[in-house]
């Protein structure tokens, strides 16, 4: 992973990495990509390493119909907008090093693209959102941490363990934090 530069535009793209002191249930442990951000508008993005361990097959009938898409694995994307299952393309475009993003793509177009080895398909249960200001609030308040995200996110199995993966490259004291259990007085 690489650092995120922020462009005039925002941060679209972008990985927001929870802090390990961010305490929000919702987004404690989470990483987001980021699909649009916009100051004066807000921002939308994905929760991308929190499976529900289940397939589109598993929560639509008509299973059969659906192709490659039956074993497309199902993710929690935010405390926002939890009553629809919605459907987001990510694909890995090579000149710019920089995987691009889209949501809300039909089940027929969703279907196809799922065949495409530099794209991955993902079902999405909600989504995360930000008021006008509000995430630029946060990342002052570092809660975030922001990072460009590379190829392997394409892997729905390695973005299990992204979080992890991703504090333990900021040093000790971020890799003891990123190994501890959520409740150490299980360990």
């Amino acid at each position: 992973m690489r650092e995120y530069q922020q462009s005039s535009l925002g941060l679209e793209g972008a990985l927001l990495i929870a802090h390990p002191n961010l305490v929000d249930p919702n987004f404690r442990r989470t990483v987001i990509y980021l699909l649009s951000h916009d100051k004066a508008e807000g921002a939308f993005g994905l929760v991308i390493n929190r499976a529900l361990n289940k397939t589109v097959g598993d929560l639509l009938t008509g299973a059969s119909e659906l192709g490659p898409l039956r074993s497309v694995p199902v993710f929690w994307g935010g405390p926002v907008g939890l009553d629809r299952l919605t459907f987001a393309v990510f694909k890995w475009q090579k000149t710019r090093q920089a995987i691009e993003a889209r949501m809300n793509v039909e089940i027929d177009e969703a279907r196809l693209l799922a065949l495409d080895g530099d794209t991955a398909v993902r079902a999405f249960v909600g989504y995360s959102g930000w008021g006008k200001d509000q995430l630029e609030g946060e990342l002052e308040q570092k809660a975030w941490v922001v990072q460009k995200p590379d190829r392997d996110l394409l892997d729905a199995e390695n973005c299990q363990n992204l979080w992890q993966t991703v504090m333990s490259t900021y040093g000790p004291w971020f890799k003891l934090l990123a190994e501890a259990p959520d409740d150490p007085s299980l360990n």
